[in-house]
């Protein structure tokens, strides 16, 4: 059974954070504003004494398995899934001080493709446009309920919609959800830097490029809640950090 984390990063009074999740591709390598559409003023880090941070998060103890999905009520995404559906069941933290980031133009992207989201788990920037699609004949909706950005819920009852929604301030996690198919579920880790990833299959991660300094590396998982360590990285360094899970310690969220 995979274990999706995303990982993430924080620095203030330089530390850094980082958090796992589900499977999206992994953090944008550019960099975003402090405060989109504001001026970037601050310090850019220095790529030629920047270190790497990576890992793997594991799983101590035996999964919990996954409920099964009963998609019987729409017969398209019965259709759409020959074989039995289960959940996906089980983030990043950021705060890098004085440091600034062009904020990326390529959308990140969540698609309804045979009436599941795709990723379940993906980080995405402060300011950042999220492409939201429906790739099924059937209606969905796409219904975010964060606590700090605002609310929305879009209803795509067309084939090959597409919508765009922008996300102005940092938070992790944020749930997504679909109104129509009760089992479609989805979170974001909305951050104001480029420093975060979602583990592999293997659970493994890497975020690249950090200044020097002392970072608090967060891990979230959707069920098990957040884990930290703190590593020190001096110039062009490399550090491993690894994360173990204990199955059946879940946390509420």
């Amino acid at each position: 059974m995979r274990l999706r984390h995303l990982i993430g990063v924080t620095l203030a009074a330089a530390s850094l954070v980082a958090c796992g999740g589900s499977k999206q591709e992994t953090s944008s390598t550019s960099a975003a504003p402090a405060s989109p559409g504001g001026a970037t003023s601050g310090q850019k880090v220095d790529t030629a004494t920047a270190g790497n941070v990576k890992g793997v998060v594991s799983l101590e103890g035996t999964a919990p398995k996954n409920e099964p999905i009963k998609m019987n009520a729409d017969p398209v995404c019965v259709k759409a899934n020959k074989d039995p559906q289960f959940q996906e069941t089980y983030e990043v933290k950021d705060g890098l001080g004085n440091y600034v980031f062009d904020t990326p133009t390529t959308p990140a992207t969540i698609d309804q493709k045979s009436c599941r989201y795709h990723p379940h788990v993906f980080g995405i920037r402060v300011g950042q446009p999220l492409e939201i699609i429906n790739s099924d004949g059937t209606l969905h909706n796409i219904h975010a309920m964060p606590k700090i950005n605002a609310e929305f819920n879009t209803g795509q009852p067309i084939q090959g919609m597409k919508t765009m929604h922008t996300f102005d301030k940092k938070e992790v996690m944020v749930p997504f959800k679909c109104d129509v198919h009760g089992w479609m579920n989805a979170y974001a880790g909305v951050m104001d830097n480029p420093y975060y990833a979602v583990t592999g299959d293997d659970g493994s991660f890497e975020l690249k490029d950090l200044p020097p300094g002392t970072y608090t590396i967060e891990a979230w998982q959707e069920k098990l809640g957040p884990m930290t360590q703190t590593v020190t990285l001096g110039a062009k360094d490399t550090k491993e950090v690894n994360f173990t899970f204990k199955a059946g310690a879940s946390t509420t969220n």
